[in-house]
């Protein structure tokens, strides 16, 4: 009831954010969900501190005003308390806190105080919270959020709307809450920010249902708690959800994070992401950068092999402009299928998701495994998928597929499948059809197919039990595979039924003699129609 009470609490924070931010013109404005999610880390980070430096220090624990305290102790001092901060908790000074900035808000220039406050929180801890480029360059952790505001006469009274809600607010009783706690309150954070009317949000967000499939699926609960200090790569990371889920199977402090992604939005949400997550010491992993082009995460010279790999990769985009620089000598091993053409016409439906397949496949460590959203006609398609089929069956890892119902993303119509890859698995595969599971509920514009606990725990169970079930799952050896030209579509190998009913002689020739009689009487059927239409004809001919 605790954990609820502060659920709602945090969205009721949320909540008044986005009204300050209505209330000065920046409602659904392309700028929102940057200040939105900074000014919420901004107090997520202050509120940590305190709850850290509570635990450390018995005076500032029982102070009346720990911001006091804080204030009055010696430079050693404080520096001391810094250095025993847990790891992952921001580095600040009494400057930085809230209380000081609400203390200071009605002095002149309040909005540049603001900024600077957190400008120098970001530049302060650059080395923990910076997102990198793959080009070297490193993405702060804050803006100066008062210059999103156009009207330079409004920004300080915006910038004390957004400390007066802060002020109100304490996270301090949440900070032992898990996984499934920050990612409610994250999915809340951007869910306006994840439709088709609010913007490109939609990249940021992979449904539940298949970020538990995925995460159950690579990691089974019976070996939870028995993984340890392992990779978790996604090559298109967006906000995170696919690796989130991982990381709470495996256990946050039993993994690193590696991830990269082309856009500078959905990297900030990972970090983010991170943050809420107590994976903060995998921030260092998270770089922005097309990794088509440019992967960064290397030994040595060599691409870096994971553990585990997960992605919910784009699977149509134009990728034209680089498309033969991908086609070099370097890359013939990653991109063994090969690279997809450009169509001449519609360049936006290059099959970009062909690559990302053959570069998880590549990046896997031997024993690795991976879960792979694809579209449903990669099971079955010939070309570049038939290659990459024929791979996963001929080099023995394929673990299995998973074929979802249609409209479980809401903002697309493709159906889609997951594919599971096991460089371990050299037996069996499992293939299941779960297009029949669901219900449909509209999501806006959109309808939407929703899977209930039980389904996902169908699904769940009969892949990780191997268990064959009538018109849903089957389990089969690659040389049958092989057999069914690299067909990785469950419905190709369910057993077509004959029903067989015992009945007595004269039962048949009761059935076989009703059989005769329709027979007959769609004979003279036949023929009466074949008088009438011939007659038909002849009035036809007359006239």
């Amino acid at each position: 009831m605790v954990t609820q009470d502060f659920q709602r609490k945090t969205k009721e924070l949320i909540d008044s954010l986005k009204g300050v931010c209505a209330s000065y013109g920046l409602g659904n404005d392309g700028n929102e969900f940057k200040i939105i999610t900074q000014v919420f880390l901004y107090k997520f980070l202050n509120d940590k501190f305190a709850y850290s430096m509570k635990l450390l220090d018995e005076r500032i624990r029982n102070a009346e005003s720990w911001e006091k305290v804080i204030k009055e102790l010696s430079d050693s001092d404080f520096e001391m308390l810094q250095l025993q901060l847990p790891a992952g908790t921001a580095s600040l000074r009494p400057e930085h806190l809230i209380t000081h900035l609400f203390e200071q808000q009605n002095k002149p220039e309040f909005a540049k105080l603001f900024d600077d406050t957190l400008r120098d929180i970001a530049m302060t801890n650059n080395d923990i919270f910076a997102v990198k480029t793959d080009g070297g360059a490193k993405v702060t952790l804050f803006d100066r959020v008062s210059e999103y505001i156009t009207d330079t006469s409004k920004r300080d009274a915006f910038c004390r709307a957004l400390i007066n809600k802060l002020v109100e607010f304490s996270f301090k009783h949440i900070f032992t809450q898990k996984y499934d706690f920050y990612a409610t309150i994250f999915e809340y954070l951007i869910k306006d920010y994840n439709k088709d009317s609010g913007g490109k949000y939609a990249e940021y967000y992979t449904p539940h249902a298949v970020a538990k499939i995925m995460a159950s699926i690579l990691v089974p609960e019976d070996q939870h708690g028995k993984v340890q200090n392992v990779s978790c790569y996604d090559p298109s990371a967006g906000s995170g959800t696919l690796l989130m889920n991982l990381a709470h199977a495996i256990g946050e402090s039993r993994c690193s994070i590696y991830s990269q992604d082309i856009s500078q939005k959905s990297s900030s949400l990972l970090r983010l992401n991170l943050i809420l997550n107590n994976l903060v010491h995998s921030i260092q992993n998270i770089i922005q950068g097309n990794t088509m082009l440019h992967p960064y995460h290397r030994d040595g010279k060599e691409l870096k092999k994971f553990d585990y790999i997960v992605s919910n990769p784009p699977f149509k985009m134009d990728f034209s402009d680089f498309r033969n620089d991908l086609d070099s000598k370097e890359n013939h091993a990653r991109f063994f299928a090969g690279i997809p053409n450009v169509p001449k016409k519609a360049k936006d439906k290059m099959a970009i998701y062909q690559l990302f397949l053959q570069h998880i496949i590549h990046s896997l460590k031997p024993g690795g495994k991976a879960a792979v959203v694809v579209p449903t006609g990669f099971v079955t398609a010939s070309g570049i998928d038939k290659k990459i089929r024929e791979k996963l069956v001929e080099q023995k890892m394929l673990a299995g597929v998973v074929s979802m119902p249609s409209n479980i993303f809401a903002t697309t119509g493709t159906n889609v499948s997951i594919l599971f890859i096991d460089r371990a698995n050299t037996e069996t595969v499992v293939l299941i059809d779960a297009s029949g599971l669901g219900a449909t509920v509209k999501e806006g514009k959109n309808q939407k197919t929703l899977l209930s606990n039980e389904e996902e725990d169908k699904i769940i169970q009969a892949f990780n039990q191997k268990e064959a079930i009538d018109d849903f799952s089957v389990v089969v050896p690659y040389d049958d595979i092989k057999e069914k030209h690299y067909s990785f579509s469950a419905g190709q190998y369910f057993d077509v039924k004959i029903e067989y009913v015992d009945i007595t002689q004269t039962e048949f020739e009761k059935k076989m003699a009703g059989f005769s009689g329709e027979l007959n009487d769609l004979f003279n059927q036949s023929g009466e129609l074949e008088k009438e239409i011939k007659k038909q004809l002849s009035v036809i001919s007359y006239d």
